[in-house]
């Protein structure tokens, strides 16, 4: 179905807006916003009536929803001034004023016979890691659901094209394999991949299943698998749904993919590319020991691409765990924020690199306002990035901007739930809902980043204190002996001042930190 106003369609089928100026990207939940709109034009729509029928009722802050809201508006071409097409109500709501028509939807391009005339010949493989989304296979026997299955892989392709760092074969490609019986091998050679994805999908009457899995082409090798069973209620919010998981899990999938495959190289043929890669895992973990063993890896990629930014990113990180989990020492700020600015200056188009200089900028450099800019624009070339929403999170929690670190947060924890990384959110929305003053919440999200990283010392200090302002003294204190144990040298006043915590955090932390009996 497509809905026409102004100049703008949306289009339910391939779920896009579309201008004057072709495709406009917008988040999941802004373009159920457009659509809900859309189906009801010209009557106020309360608050709660949007929050029951885009976030299914689920309490969300008024800072989340103002975003989406500002979001819609851009899309379209309005302002919180100019309100052409979206009003704000006061006190009753939001009210869509464009004429809307609707008519039946484009039917799809076909992908084509092209298959039984491909030449065969294999192609060399990209320098950087590659996949083809094949078309996943309709088991449910309704011709009806091809729509709906390749609109899953059109999505995951959009997904995916979004990770720079990945090559990502086009669907007018990998579509020509539909109906046959693939050998991934075959495909790999083809289309010139390291990786295929394919997958399945069968409705029952009102569920879907959806089966999908990670191949390694040249051995054949499942990487990563995953079955998704769903309700039927909303074709439309499963299909984000589902999206939202594969994407999430398939990029920390392929990076770890990615670190086996250097692990199999002889070190000596190691270029800086695989060097980083090596590294990458010791540095995730946030712990000193970890960090310098990675440090020589990176200044050794260094040495070979001098302008290699994710290595000046990475190495940045490192001298940001030394720095703030050592001993403060100054070395290792000025090491930290050199090639924090280094990394900025190369990554051009490089989301994880972006990030992971915005996160030192911010924490160790105490410029947040750079740092917020610079994780709007890695967000703005990845959208789907956990990594970057991650270590954003973080830096928005510290910074004290606790709507946005909370909102951030979820939004990782919803497109990659079980990445190794999932600390760093679970310690965002620690540090935000203590500055809220929700210390319950504070004290879970702290308890769940402790079990994702249970060495490291700042989710330990976050739970000492959250447990401090409940009352809690006895395991307030327990919880402090074992931060002391990981980390003997904290304190603190050290602590505020090496991060820059804002000051509206900072006094409340300390004096909690204090019951807490920490230094």
């Amino acid at each position: 179905m497509l809905f026409q106003f102004d100049n703008f369609v949306i289009d339910t089928d391939r779920r896009q807006l579309r201008g004057a100026g072709g495709v406009i990207h917008v988040e999941p939940q802004v373009f159920d916003l457009l659509l809900y709109f859309a189906q009801t034009p010209n009557r106020v729509i309360s608050k709660n009536e949007l929050i029951e029928q885009i976030w299914e009722g689920r309490v969300i802050s008024d800072a989340t929803l103002n975003s989406r809201m500002n979001s819609a508006r851009r899309a379209v071409g309005d302002t919180g001034k100019k309100q052409a097409l979206i009003r704000t109500v006061q006190r009753r709501g939001f009210l869509f004023s464009g004429e809307v028509t609707t008519r039946a939807s484009d039917p799809l391009f076909a992908a084509g016979s092209m298959a039984n005339s491909m030449p065969g010949l294999p192609l060399a493989l990209p320098d950087k890691p590659s996949i083809a989304a094949l078309a996943f296979q309709n088991l449910s026997g309704d011709p009806e659901q091809e729509y709906f299955a390749d609109g899953i892989v059109e999505d995951i392709l959009t997904g995916l094209s979004r990770i720079k760092w990945l090559f990502v074969v086009a669907r007018n490609s990998s579509f020509v394999y539909k109906g046959q019986a693939v050998d991934v091998k075959r495909v790999g050679r083809e289309l010139g991949v390291r990786y295929v994805l394919e997958g399945s999908i069968r409705k029952t009457g009102e569920r879907v299943r959806i089966a999908a899995q990670l191949l390694e082409a040249e051995t054949g090798g499942h990487l990563w698998a995953e079955r998704y069973d769903r309700r039927l209620e909303d074709i439309f919010e499963l299909q984000d749904e589902i999206t939202l998981s594969v994407v999430g899990a398939i990029e920390p999938s392929l990076r770890d993919a990615e670190i086996e495959r250097v692990k199999r190289k002889r070190p000596e043929n190691l270029d800086a590319y695989d060097l980083v890669l090596r590294a990458t895992p010791w540095v995730y973990v946030a712990m000193r020991e970890q960090a310098s063993k990675a440090i020589p890896l990176l200044e050794k990629a260094l040495a070979l691409e001098a302008d290699y930014a994710a290595a000046h990113g990475l190495l940045a990180w490192c001298q940001e765990i030394l720095f703030v989990w050592g001993e403060f020492t100054e070395n290792n700020r000025i090491r930290a924020i050199r090639h924090a600015r280094a990394a900025l200056h190369h990554a051009r188009d490089d989301a994880m690199a972006l990030s992971l200089a915005a996160f030192v900028i911010g924490l160790v450099e105490h410029d947040y306002q750079t740092a917020v800019q610079t994780f709007e624009r890695a967000l703005a070339l990845s959208p789907s990035s956990a990594f970057t929403l991650f270590m954003g999170s973080i830096v928005q929690a510290y910074a004290g901007n606790a709507d946005r670190a909370i909102e951030w947060a979820e939004r990782a924890l919803r497109i990659s739930p079980f990445d190794r990384l999932a600390y760093l959110p679970h310690q965002a929305l620690a540090i935000s809902h203590f500055q809220l003053g929700r210390h319950e919440e504070a004290a879970n999200a702290a308890r769940r980043a402790a079990e994702s990283n249970p060495d490291f010392a700042g989710s330990h200090i976050l739970l000492a204190a959250a447990l401090a302002k409940l009352g809690r003294a006895e395991a307030a204190k327990a919880t402090a002996m074992n931060v002391l144990a990981l980390q003997p040298s904290f304190s603190a006043r050290g602590f505020c001042a090496a991060v820059g915590i804002a000051p509206a955090l900072a006094e409340p932390l300390t004096d909690a930190w204090r019951q807490a009996g920490l230094p």
